[in-house]
């Protein structure tokens, strides 16, 4: 990479990181057509596309991350990115088999905190009780205080075992560790509905707004927004 492309590489992470996501998009998508490869703005180029959204935009993604394992700059820790955001593509796109297999082959070489949350979000959603069970069980004995792992092992109660006892353990202690996670505060606002805490229930979903949703999140924004609008009818 030269040193004009490793200028704009970083005035474009510049403009990400500072929230000026439709700049650093534009900037990222130039490098991108004058056939820079780098992980370093290939591998946050596709997490902004992710969160576009749209078969086009993941789609790309694939294509943007194919191209990026061939970076120099991608490291190991950058190759369990790239495999989650790949697999996240694969996810919305409907191959769900693929999406599993990529993150199974990573986990099986790489074990990581980022795998562990992605897989195990992905055997939730799957619906697959056992397996989720078993992989999270497993995700906890690797970190325990990992909110995102509480988060799926409480879903994994919640939605496949029908323990809701036992779910809110996990999503008391990811709301200790994590108060502003999106996925934790919609389901403790579960609870409140259920004891009848309507107002409790609504503050709960009006501080999940305030996150920043991504593509795995259980609910997205928009339905957040409508059952706000529906609880305080």
């Amino acid at each position: 990479m030269g040193i004009m492309s490793g200028f704009k590489v970083r005035s474009a992470l510049m403009k990400h990181q500072k929230g000026d996501k439709a700049e650093a998009m534009k900037q990222y998508e130039e490098l991108y057509q004058e056939g820079v490869v780098s992980a370093a703005y290939m591998l946050p180029y596709s997490v902004l596309l992710l969160r576009s959204g749209g078969q086009e935009n993941l789609e790309k993604v694939k294509e943007v991350l194919v191209k990026a394992q061939k970076a120099a700059d991608l490291t190991t820790e950058k190759r369990q990115q790239l495999l989650m955001n790949y697999s996240v593509a694969c996810w919305k796109l409907g191959d769900k088999e693929k999406a599993m297999k990529t993150l199974e082959a990573s986990h099986q070489k790489y074990p990581c905190g980022l795998t562990y949350q992605t897989l195990g979000y992905l055997y939730v959603e799957n619906g697959d009780a056992q397996k989720a069970l078993e992989y999270n069980t497993e995700a906890l004995e690797y970190d325990d205080e990992d909110s995102i792992v509480l988060d799926n092992m409480g879903q994994t109660c919640y939605r496949l075992l029908n323990d809701k006892a036992k779910a809110k353990e996990y999503f008391v202690k990811a709301h200790e560790i994590n108060p502003k996670q999106i996925d934790t505060l919609y389901f403790l606002s579960r609870y409140d509905l259920e004891e009848g805490n309507k107002q409790a229930a609504i503050e709960k979903l009006e501080q999940a707004l305030e996150g920043n949703f991504s593509p795995l999140n259980h609910c997205t924004k928009e339905e957040i927004e409508q059952e706000i609008a529906d609880l305080k009818r």
